[in-house]
C-alpha cells in the first residue's frame, strides 16, 4: 500500500521553511530531502526520519518501526506533530545538519558509447 500524493504535499509543505525541501518517488514511496540530504521518508502514509544520534535527541525517545518489510528500523514522527510546522523544521534542520554531504554523481555515458578497455 503506496502514501498518498496529498501526505506527502502536505509534509514537504510543513518542512518547506527548513531549507530546499523537495520529495522524490522511490518504489511506491517516497524520500524527503533538506538541502540535499535524504532525512526522512513517507511510507504507507507513516512518516519515518533516519535514526541517527541528532534526530533522537531532538525526538526525545522516538518509536521505532521499519519503514518497509526488511529494512532497519526509522524513528517514527507521530501525526499529532505534523501540524507543529516549527517543531518539523527543526527536526529536519538537526537531522540534515548532522548528515554528511551526498556523494557527487558520476557523469552519465552517453547511450551509443562503449566503455574503452
Amino acid at each position: 500500500m503506496g502514501s498518498q500524493q496529498g501526505t506527502v504535499d502536505f509534509l514537504v509543505d510543513q518542512f518547506a521553511a527548513a531549507g530546499l525541501v523537495a520529495a522524490r518517488k522511490m518504489f511506491g514511496e517516497y524520500a524527503i530531502y533538506c538541502d540535499g540530504k535524504m532525512f526522512a521518508l513517507v511510507c504507507d502514509d507513516r512518516l519515518f526520519v533516519k535514526p541517527i544520534p541528532a534526530s533522537k535527541q531532538y525526538m526525545g525517545e522516538p518509536e521505532q518501526a521499519p519503514p518497509y518489510p526488511q529494512a532497519k528500523p526509522w524513528y517514527v514522527v507521530p501525526e499529532e506533530k505534523w501540524d507543529e510546522r516549527e517543531w518539523l523544521c527543526g527536526l529536519a534542520r538537526v537531522t540534515a545538519a548532522a548528515l554528511p554531504p551526498p556523494a557527487p554523481k558520476k557523469p552519465r555515458k552517453k547511450s551509443g558509447q562503449v566503455a574503452a578497455g
